[in-house]
Order: C-alpha cells, then sequence, then structure tokens
C-alpha cells in the first residue's frame, strides 16, 4: 500500500476548494502561491485523478474533487478538534463533552448555554460525531447512544426515549393528508440507517402493516432526516425533535407514543478533572431529568 499523502497537500486542496484560488488558499496558511499549487499537483499526481479544472484566473472542483472533498474536510475537522482538545485537556476550568450530533443541535446545546450563563469561568468544547468515535482518551464527558442490549459497561441512563411519529403541518391537511394511521401507509416513511427498526416499532404501535409500506427514504444523519421530513417529504418516527415541533415545523399528528429501545447514556472519560467535570455533568444529568420521553 502507498503511504498517506503528507496532511500539508491535503490542507492545501482543501483550501484552495474552499477559496477556488491557490492565491487565496497561499495567503491563509502561509505559503507562496506556487507551493499551493505543487501541492495539490502532487496530490493529483498521489490519486492519479484531476482535482481542479485551471483556468487563467481561476479553478473548478472536478466530479472527483467534490466528491473527495466532504470525507476530507470531515477528516481534517476530527484533526483540529482533536488538537484543541488535547490543548483544552492541559487547562483545568475547560471541559470536554463527546456526543452524537442529532443530541448535540436538538437537546444538549441548550442544555450548556444554559451552564455557561450560570458559570461563565468554565469552557465548555463541544464535539458532536455521527457515528461514536474514538475520543475515549480526550472527551472529559462522553455521551452515547445504545440500544438496550448494548449499553455501556459504565454510564448513566440520562432519560427513557419515546418514539414519536411527526411529519411536516402541510402533510396533515389537503388530499392526501396523514388523518389515520392507515393513510400513513401512503406516505414516505423516512428512516436513519441503523434506526429503521423504529418503523416496525411505530407501525405494531399504530395497528398497521409495516410491510405495507413500500416507500422509503433513508439517511445517515437523524438531522437530514429530520430536514426531509420539515421539508414535506414524508413522515418520520424519532425520539429527539423538540425544537422542530416547537418552531411548527414538524406536528404530531396522532397522539401515539411507544418506547424506544435506544437510550442516551452519559459517562466520564478517563482522565477527570475532579471537581470542575462534575460541575457539568451534574448540571446535564439534572436538565435530562426535565426530559419527558
Amino acid at each position: 500500500m502507498k503511504p498517506p499523502p503528507p496532511l500539508n497537500y491535503i490542507r492545501s486542496f482543501e483550501c484552495s476548494a474552499r477559496h477556488l484560488s491557490f492565491t487565496e488558499a497561499a495567503s491563509e496558511l502561509g505559503y507562496t502561491q506556487a507551493a499551493i499549487s505543487n501541492h495539490v499537483r502532487a496530490l493529483e499526481q498521489y490519486l492519479g485523478r484531476q482535482l481542479f479544472i485551471r483556468y487563467p484566473r481561476s479553478l473548478k472542483l472536478t466530479e472527483m474533487g467534490e466528491a473527495f472533498l466532504p470525507t476530507l474536510r470531515q477528516a481534517l475537522n476530527q484533526i483540529d478538534f482533536a488538537t484543541e482538545a488535547v490543548l483544552a485537556s492541559a487547562r483545568n476550568k475547560t471541559v470536554v463533552i463527546s456526543c452524537p450530533t442529532s443530541l448535540a443541535e436538538n437537546w444538549l446545546a441548550r442544555c450548556v448555554a444554559g451552564f455557561s450563563r450560570k458559570h461563565p469561568d468554565v469552557e465548555i468544547l463541544l464535539h458532536g460525531t455521527i457515528w461514536e468515535d474514538s475520543t475515549e482518551q480526550i472527551a472529559d464527558i462522553l455521551i452515547s447512544i445504545r440500544r438496550f442490549d448494548n449499553m455501556p459497561a459504565s454510564g448513566m441512563q440520562l432519560w427513557n426515549d419515546r418514539l414519536v411519529l411527526l411529519c411536516a403541518p402541510q402533510l396533515v391537511h389537503g388530499q392526501n393528508a396523514v388523518r389515520t394511521p392507515a393513510d400513513v401507509l401512503k406516505s414516505n416513511w423516512i428512516a436513519v440507517h441503523g434506526r429503521q427498526e423504529f418503523w416496525q416499532e411505530m407501525a405494531d404501535a399504530l395497528g398497521i402493516d409495516a410491510s405495507a409500506n413500500d416507500k422509503r427514504l433513508s439517511t445517515n444523519s437523524t438531522n437530514i432526516a429530520l430536514e426531509m421530513a420539515a421539508s414535506g417529504a414524508g413522515c418520520i418516527v424519532t425520539s429527539l425533535a423538540r425544537t422542530y415541533v416547537d418552531r411548527g415545523l414538524l406536528v404530531e399528528p396522532f397522539q401515539i407514543r411507544t418506547r424506544s429501545a435506544w437510550n442516551y447514556y452519559l459517562a466520564e472519560g478517563q482522565a477527570s478533572k475532579g471537581t470542575t467535570v462534575s460541575k457539568v455533568r451534574d448540571w446535564i444529568i439534572a436538565e435530562a431529568q426535565k426530559v419527558i420521553g
């Protein structure tokens, strides 16, 4: 196998793609324009594929460049986070929290904001993940979502989740409105990878046959699924959508809820900072008690 390309080649490509300019990338990264151009060309030679179409005064990403960029950018974000977390670990007043992005955006962000107003001297570094990653070494507090038969060895369950069926307001009105459980079978079912069982559990609660629906949409992200539902693409079964309901983006056509097999668990990292981490942990647990599953 080839050794991986130098990281400065990767950063030069990402920055050039963001600005669509070698000159602006050079200014941001502290290289010469020629160095940036050489980095990108060397990366293209390594991959055996062209990443940019070069014009006299501008750049355009090729299809390969557009496909390569999102994963590469996510990897660079992970590197930057790990670096910042290691630096933060030396600061006793900094607490690193790792949790699923869906929880960070739909509940934990408000929880942390409330803590910060009460304790402005404590810095919070919040890291959202799509799938669980190896942040145990750098995070002070880890929140994970697990199925009941795969609970973490050490960790406290934050609340008992309940599944709810939601859709955009426009789907409960009009000719093809979702007014009865049977109407749900006619809609697109939006599912999150790894959580397809949510639909079977809700179908059982509604008394409908899940196999009778063949209109499916899926994604690897709960937040993308919520955005799809809010755009009117179909119905979603989830346990985490309070902000969407509060903002009127999603509504609950039936007052039927069922217990989820998945729940959120909180644990402390391996290198605890004592009272500062405990203060944040206790705040999160107290706020979690206010959540109605």
